[in-house]
């Protein structure tokens, strides 16, 4: 297994604890992982502050700030990953780079250009069962619409589990669920 270079994204809840303890899980098992601060430091401890903070940046401006951190590392080949905003955020720029190795998405998707094409991205999805922000209807339209792109998609749904059940500080937090996340991701990250 070779080590992989990861972008990790946080969640519209900021680089809080859990992003730093989900990096430093992905070092232990030998990777190299970035976390930028798309928010230059506030952190939430609501959906509704962090929403609202996001809003306030606007898409475009978060857009450009994960850009400009992965951009001097995309030449070694980068697994974009990410928590809901994250992953969202990771999709869009994996999508983007034709140097991407793969995209681990945590809890979010996001919508996907007409226009964008990729080389059997691996691209692994981990969800909870039913979740608010991703419906069925939408999981199975967004599932072809990534397999048009020519990206290999799996999908892993947590029955009961909370939108950002990852998070042990937040109270979507499922700890069986999140550990059977983090075996198949680190499964998904040793085959690439």
């Amino acid at each position: 297994m070779d080590p992989m270079n990861i972008m990790l994204f946080h969640s519209m809840y900021g680089l809080r604890p859990a992003v730093e303890a989900a990096a430093e899980r992905l070092r232990a098992a030998g990777h190299k992982v970035w976390t930028p601060d798309l928010y230059e430091g506030r952190t939430f401890d609501s959906a509704e502050e962090g929403m609202a903070h996001k809003e306030e940046i606007g898409k475009d401006e978060l857009l450009k700030r994960a850009v400009l951190a992965a951009a001097p590392y995309s030449e070694r080949g980068l697994v974009y990953a990410g928590f809901s905003l994250g992953a969202s955020i990771a999709q869009t720029l994996a999508l983007g780079d034709e140097k991407a190795r793969g995209l681990l998405l945590l809890h979010g998707t996001s919508d996907i250009a007409e226009t964008a094409s990729v080389d059997e991205l691996p691209v692994q999805l981990h969800v909870a069962a039913p979740d608010p922000f991703e419906t069925d209807d939408w999981l199975n339209t967004w599932y072809l619409q990534m397999g048009r792109t020519g990206a290999d998609v799996e999908i892993y749904r947590y029955a009961g589990a909370g939108h950002l059940y990852t998070d042990p500080e937040l109270p979507d937090y499922d700890e069986e669920a999140a550990e059977a996340t983090w075996r198949v991701a680190l499964g998904f990250l040793d085959s690439l």
